[in-house]
């Protein structure tokens, strides 16, 4: 019974791509190019399909096939896997951004319409922008709470980068392989020592998300080289306290989460009060 209830949503799924193409290609498409030149009709079309078509196709996807499996990567707003979680940090706000400064990273400015059209502008003319802001990411039911990055060859286009999100030192406690852990949508206040729930990446160049298509970074696949140096990097400044490993869930050697590979450990430490 189990395999034929998964064999009818795997068909859902399928019919839901059909579906979705052919009203990318039979409908937009063929109504734009009636209407408008060939090189509009063309931009409206992937406009449509990468960002309003697709995205909710997917969402549909993954509800039809309810995975229920404890996240160990944030959550795109498309509902797609996003960067593996790779490093817990204990302290409060201030502690955090003043350990990220005193290595000599910048915190990401916040998403916005000047910021982005910045940020575009840079990532064309390829000019300094160490403060560009980070497509937003989920964790705990909420985008991340702050980010930091350290630019590679003062470009925008390259950068090492991490985004955190606040949990309570209540939740210290529980099972990180228990699911209530990761479904928790509470945020602690400002002022509170809090687990800092990072995610952090590598960009290197210009890329194109898969399944919907929209305009991105590209990023190194090795996130647990980009954990390594981002501990390095704290720990050559004496920012952090000792590192230990926690493996969150079953050990995933050569596991690849939307193109990455993990070996599904978090290095957890605590800030170190300069």
């Amino acid at each position: 019974m189990r395999l034929l209830t998964r064999f009818c949503q795997r068909i859902l799924v399928f019919f839901l791509g059909v579906v979705s193409v052919w009203l990318i290609v039979f409908v937009v498409f063929d109504t734009a190019d009636h209407r408008l030149p060939w090189l509009l009709a063309v931009s409206l079309t992937y406009g449509l399909a990468a960002y309003v078509i697709l995205p909710n196709v997917v969402r549909m996807g993954l509800k039809v096939l309810h995975r229920k499996l404890i996240p160990r990567y944030t959550i795109t707003g498309d509902g797609l896997p996003g960067d593996p979680v790779n490093l817990v940090l204990i302290g409060t706000l201030q502690q955090l951004c003043e350990a990220f400064a005193t290595a000599g990273w910048s915190t990401a400015d916040r998403l916005g319409m000047a910021s982005s059209w910045r940020m575009i502008r840079a990532f064309l003319l390829n000019s300094a922008y160490p403060t560009a802001p980070f497509s937003t990411l989920y964790l705990f039911g909420r985008p991340q709470d702050i980010g930091f990055q350290q630019p590679i060859d003062n470009s925008p286009r390259k950068r090492h980068h991490i985004r955190f999100w606040a949990l309570s030192l209540d939740h210290s406690g529980e099972d990180m392989s228990a699911a209530s852990f990761w479904f928790n949508t509470d945020k602690p206040s400002a002022d509170e020592r809090v687990l800092w729930v990072g995610a952090g990446t590598r960009d290197t160049g210009f890329s194109l998300t898969w399944l919907t298509f929209q305009v991105t970074h590209a990023t190194d696949s090795d996130t647990n080289a980009e954990r390594d140096h981002i501990v390095g990097e704290l720990r050559a400044k004496r920012v952090i306290g000792d590192i230990a490993l926690h493996q969150c869930g079953s050990r995933l050697q050569t596991g690849k989460v939307n193109h990455y590979v993990t070996d599904g450990e978090i290095a957890f430490a605590s800030l170190i009060e300069n």
